[in-house]
């Protein structure tokens, strides 16, 4: 070999060195926002590349129309979005491919201005910070779960979700950053939420200001609204029954809890803009599935108790359908049928049931429903994607599915949400509840992935649920205190 040759091939291997492979879960977490719907059917992925400081990521993919491979690298834009600068198609082989990238990103890295390189044009003229908190604030007047986010050291991977997925967000609404951080922290959340679990299940979204999303891919349209269940101030819900016994639990899951969810279900369904019209009947949403999307903020976790969240998903679907399943063993085969509601009563107040029965009802194609859109979410994607915070550890408890027909519980885990075997997705706890009624139905092929729910006037029930499905689950933050070096 000559000396040529041997200057080029020391050269090579430096170049080499400057990128390394990076998991898929922290990839993701940069480019949510990136892939277009369209993107994910025509090309499959298949590993992904950072220089040391990642400000260059890159991944390598093969074109499933063409059978050839390619790669891009991308780089942050003016408001901190990371978009593609340059892209390489019709390459020969995985290989080939996946050398070409690393050694595009070393020469990027030496002939590009990489601060200015992903600017697009078409960005605000400044980024926007959801965690940057004006200077002068009074820390006392910020919202105390936005505190919590913004102060707290094991909070650390939520901080760098939320980083990331804020400005993706933010420019959309003014008012966002300072309802996220003083006012409107849960909703602003749960917002941050459904926005990663749509873009996580492959839709492109518009956001508009009412309803909150446009979600489509080929194939598909339908739009959503957000809103939540916040405790109430005043009238007969205002005096909450801290269930402590079981038959007060179901006392408070049969009558309490579906009136929590009728308020804000009901005051969007009856919501309508200056011109009179609903959701449903603006040109961006007309002849559109309609869903609204709800989450319960009504009571948080206390000291050794659990957020309200966690336990009251099973009040909706009795206040959805109007009906309530009773169940029974029969010589060891689970049975259970539907029994009709009639009303939910608490107090002196009194509401119908059957949410989907409601006149302009059939305009509702579903109700979206989690009870994870929580810090504690983000915490676990941030671990997961490489964002864990120093002298942290973070164990997950709770119940999946149980794929047995007989199973009347879930089944129980607890799990090291820092192992490397760890996997976990925005949409796993996701529930959809179908309206049998709709009148333009929500097609259940395009959310696979998600637990769904049908109900028919006949009494006719099924759902669909993938096994990875966690009906409900706890996230406890450990920190490590004292000399690891004198164990």
């Amino acid at each position: 070999m000559g000396a040529a040759a041997k200057r080029k091939k020391a050269q090579r291997n430096r170049d080499l060195e400057l990128s390394d492979e990076i998991s898929f879960a922290r990839f993701n977490l940069y480019t949510l926002g990136t892939r277009l719907s369209l993107a994910r059917v025509m090309a499959e992925e298949l590993s992904w590349w950072a220089d040391e400081d990642e400000k260059l990521i890159g991944f390598v993919f093969k074109d499933t129309v063409d059978n050839d491979y390619g790669w891009q690298i991308l780089a942050r834009d003016r408001v901190n979005k990371f978009r593609c600068v340059k892209p390489q198609v019709s390459l020969r082989s995985e290989a080939y491919a996946t050398v070409g990238l690393r050694l595009a990103i070393a020469a990027t890295l030496r002939n590009d201005d990489i601060d200015v390189l992903g600017f697009q044009g078409d960005e605000p003229n400044a980024p926007t910070d959801v965690l940057s908190v004006p200077e002068g604030t009074d820390l006392e007047k910020l919202h105390p779960y936005f505190r919590e986010l913004y102060e707290r050291p094991g909070r650390a991977p939520a901080r760098a979700v939320v980083g990331e997925i804020g400005p993706w967000l933010a420019p959309a609404d003014p008012h966002f950053v300072e309802e996220f951080q003083f006012h409107q922290f849960d909703q602003r959340l749960w917002e941050l939420y459904l926005w990663a679990s749509f873009r996580e299940l492959g839709f492109d979204i518009t956001q508009l200001e009412a309803p909150d999303f446009i979600c489509a891919a080929p194939g598909i349209e339908f739009a959503v609204e957000a809103t939540t269940v916040a405790p109430s101030q005043s009238g007969a819900l205002a005096s909450h029954p801290e269930p402590r016994t079981q038959e007060e639990m179901q006392e408070f899951l049969a009558d309490y809890m579906p009136m929590k969810f009728g308020t804000p279900l009901t005051n969007k369904l009856n919501k309508v803009d200056s011109e009179g019209r609903h959701y449903w009947e603006k040109e961006e949403t007309k002849d559109k599935p309609f869903v609204i999307a709800v989450a319960d903020f009504h009571k948080q976790a206390e000291k050794q108790q659990l957020g309200s969240m966690t336990y009251t998903q099973s009040a909706l679907w009795p206040y959805l359908y109007g009906h309530r399943v009773e169940w029974e063993m029969v010589e060891g085969e689970l049975r259970s049928s539907a029994v009709e509601n009639s009303i939910h009563k608490y107090g002196e107040k009194q509401v119908p049931s059957g949410f989907f029965d409601l006149p302009e009802a059939e305009n509702i194609s579903a109700i979206l429903f989690s009870n994870a859109g929580t810090i504690a979410k983000f915490d676990r994607i941030g671990v997961v994607a490489g964002f864990a915070a120093p002298r942290h550890n973070y164990l997950r408890f709770g119940y999946r599915f149980n794929p047995d027909p007989n199973a009347t519980s879930g089944i129980p885990f607890s799990e090291d949400v820092s192992d490397s075997s760890y996997e976990e997705g925005w949409t796993d706890e996701l529930q959809i509840f179908h309206n049998p009624n709709a009148r333009i139905p929500l097609d259940h092929n395009w959310l696979t992935g998600l637990a769904q729910f049908y109900f028919d006037s006949s009494g006719n029930q099924f759902s669909l649920i993938p096994e990875h499905h966690v009906w409900s689950s706890g996230t406890m933050v450990l920190s490590i205190s004292g000399d690891e070096s004198s164990k």
